[in-house]
Formats: structure tokens, C-alpha cells, sequence
């Protein structure tokens, strides 16, 4: 999942050659989950159309204050555009454009548009080479990231003009990474890598039959999915469960057991900055297990249970520089018995919920926990679990800075 995904992308396309590379530009925001609305000058639209850049980007094409064959249509508003969008990016960026928003000189809704942004503004240069190398460009281009914008450097490569050199727009794929990197490079998780367990495990009595509970692994997913929008590395331990993760920059490993969990845990936990228990682990595994499928002759079944591997408190014993969360659902002497995890275990912070809390707990959407310290507590409301992990990430932050 890009840090890209939600993002209101205000793209800007000039009038250079180079415009023709916005298709593929407005397809990648939309592949990575931005909401992409597009300005285009007059110009522009001798080397790219209107109509294709609307139906890549599910959205109307702005190139006037009005539609000059409507004349009872509405003014488009250049003001509300410049607030609505979390960043702006003008691709390509010519010669014209670039002294033209160097010096204030609205001549189009396009630059209107970019006076009133109040958000980032990325500008990718296009020109040929003796354009780009000419004083006045370069004066343009100083002066823009002296106002604070963010150039994405030319490339160097065959020009429109034959000649070969500085001055070709960088490829869309570039300009992509350009401003991931940009919004990464700013996240409070950026260099951190954090290890969540979810879900169940499973413990086997025969070939078909096993002891579990009624974990979704909802919550350790909605924690992987938070981490990694805070710039985190993400591995997801995960148990038995039938969620899946869209984002291919979190590395999910898949465990059946507790022992296999254990296992996975230990292996990642030293590099680890933050490890965070949200799993459902089983406490007893049968003592044996049948390699064939009980059958149902008698009017009871005993099976003899061992315990389990503590995970968190093997990995409470061997806490260096870790920060180390854990989770405590209980149905009775709520926070006594969190209380004595976060010690036990020798934890950071523990997340307690409750289930006689209504919409706490398994399976559903929603979770309603209190963050307990060794010497604070904080409770929340109900929320989704999105929110949730929202919060308990926000806390795992706030551990570095303390």
C-alpha cells in the first residue's frame, strides 16, 4: 500500500511534449490510491486531451475559470482547488510555467490555482536542453525552491529537439517514487521496524479436530496496516485467519501453532524496535496427539493439556532496547489482572479490553480499550478498530520521544 493512498493530488500539465507522459502519471496515482483532479493550461491541450485525462482520473478537467460555451455555467474555483488538495504537482513544467510562478504572473487558471495552494508543490522541469541550462531557467527554478516548493530533477536523455542532454521530465514511475519518498522521509515511524502477531493459534487434538478461539486477527492487522502508514517496516506474524493484507510492503508470515508462533517471534524479535502482541495465543495444547481422526464411540472424550510457550514473557526476558506491547482481554478484575501482565511480562504499556464491554473483543469491527503504564492509564471510547490502532500507535510514538 502507497503512503500515497487517500491522498488529494492536484496535478497541474503545462503545454510541453512531455505532456503526453501524464496518462501514465494519472494512472499510477490512481493505482496507488490517490484521488487524482486535473489543470490543464490551454496549451496543453495541443499535446494531450481533456477527455483522456478525465476518464483516467474519474474526474472532470479544469482548464478555465468558465466554460466559454456555457455562459450560464458556474466559475470554477481556483481557491477551492488550492485548499482541497494535500499536495500539487506540475508535470510537466515549462520554461513559461516556471517564470510565470516565479514571478506571480497569473495568466491561467492553472497558475491561479498554484498561488492559492496552501499545501506541498512538486514541479517537474521539461524543456530542451539550452532551455534548461539558460540563466533565466535557472533563476526560476532557484526561485521556486526558495518559496518552498520541491523540484523533481530533469532527466538526461533524447530531447524532442534531436539533441541529447539534461532537460527530459522524469518518468512518471520516478515522479511517483519522488514524492513517496518525500512523505515517507516526514513519518514518525520512518527507520523503525515493528513485529505484530494476530489472530488465533490453533492446537491440534487429531488430523481434523483442534483447540482454538474465536480471534479474527482484525486488530493485529488494523496495527500492521497503521504502523506501516507511520513509515514503519512491518513482518505480521499472523495465525489462522481468513483476512488477507493488500499492502505488499508488509511481510505477513503465516503460523499455525503456538510453538510455530513462538518460533517466528524469536526470529524477528532481536531487530526488532517494537514488538507488539495483539495475538490470541492458545494457553494448553493435548498433551498427544492422535496421527488419525477420533471417533465418536464414547459419551465423553478426555484429552490431557499441557501448556503452551509464553511468548510475551520469553521475550520480556530478553527486552534490550525494545519497546514491548501487549494485549490483555478479560471478562473480570479487569485492570488488576493487566496490571499484573504489564509487570509480569515486563512490558511498556499493555492494551486491555474487556468483554463485558459491549462491541469490544473478537471478531467484530469495532474495539473499546484502555492503554495502561506503570503509572498512568488512558481510556478510549468505542471506535473502529482502524481508530484503535490509530491510538495505540500514537502511544507507541510517543515511547521514542518520552
Amino acid at each position: 500500500m502507497s503512503v500515497l493512498k487517500g491522498k488529494k493530488v492536484l496535478l497541474g500539465v503545462t503545454g510541453g511534449i512531455a505532456a503526453f507522459k501524464t496518462a501514465a502519471l494519472v494512472r499510477l496515482f490512481v493505482k496507488a490510491g490517490a484521488e487524482v483532479q486535473v489543470v490543464m493550461t490551454p496549451a496543453s491541450k495541443e499535446f494531450i486531451t481533456p477527455l483522456t485525462l478525465s476518464t483516467l482520473s474519474k474526474n472532470e478537467v479544469y482548464s478555465a475559470f468558465t466554460d466559454e460555451e456555457d455562459e450560464n455555467a458556474q466559475w470554477n474555483n481556483h481557491v477551492e482547488l488550492g485548499l482541497w488538495a494535500d499536495f500539487m504537482l506540475i508535470a510537466p513544467a515549462t520554461a513559461s510555467t516556471l517564470s510565470k510562478m516565479a514571478s506571480g504572473n497569473s495568466d491561467n487558471f492553472l497558475l491561479a490555482t498554484y498561488l492559492s495552494a496552501k499545501c506541498p508543490v512538486f514541479f517537474a522541469p521539461a524543456m530542451d536542453l539550452d532551455m534548461y541550462k539558460h540563466p533565466s531557467t535557472k533563476n526560476s527554478l532557484d526561485t521556486l525552491q526558495n518559496y518552498g516548493n520541491h523540484m523533481i530533477p530533469a532527466g538526461t536523455g533524447e530531447l524532442a529537439s534531436g539533441l541529447h542532454g539534461e532537460g527530459r521530465m522524469a518518468e512518471p514511475e520516478d515522479i511517483i517514487r519522488y514524492i513517496e519518498s518525500f512523505y515517507t522521509e516526514n513519518l514518525p515511524l520512518k527507520g523503525r521496524k515493528i513485529v505484530i502477531t494476530a489472530g488465533p493459534t490453533y492446537e491440534a487434538i487429531d488430523p481434523v479436530r483442534f483447540i482454538g478461539n474465536h480471534s479474527s486477527g482484525k486488530m493485529g492487522f488494523e496495527i500492521a496496516k497503521a504502523a506501516h502508514r507511520l513509515g514503519a517496516e512491518v513482518i505480521l506474524i499472523s495465525g489462522p485467519t481468513h483476512l488477507s493484507m493488500d499492502n505488499n510492503a508488509i511481510s505477513v508470515i503465516r503460523v499455525t501453532s503456538t510453538r510455530e508462533m513462538y518460533e517466528a517471534a524469536h526470529k524477528y524479535y532481536e531487530d526488532a524496535d517494537v514488538f507488539v502482541a495483539a495475538a490470541a495465543v492458545s494457553d494448553y495444547r493435548p498433551t498427544t496427539v492422535a496421527d488419525k481422526k477420533i471417533k465418536k464411540n464414547d459419551s465423553t472424550l478426555t484429552l490431557e493439556l499441557t501448556k503452551t510457550e509464553d511468548i510475551l514473557a520469553s521475550l520480556g526476558e530478553k527486552k534490550s532496547h525494545q519497546k514491548l506491547i501487549g494485549f490483555a482481554l478479560e471478562t473480570n478484575n479487569e485492570e488488576e489482572n493487566a496490571r499484573k501482565k504489564l509487570k509480569k511480562k515486563n512490558l511498556d504499556f499493555i492494551v486491555l479490553n474487556s468483554l463485558n464491554d459491549e462491541g469490544a473483543g473478537f471478531k467484530g469491527d469495532t474495539n473499546k480499550i484502555s492503554i495502561i503504564y506503570h503509572d498512568n492509564k488512558k481510556d478510549y471510547g468505542l471506535k473502529s478498530k482502524k481508530e484503535v490502532a490509530g491510538d495505540i500507535l500514537n502511544e507507541i510514538v510517543n515511547l521514542f520521544h518520552a
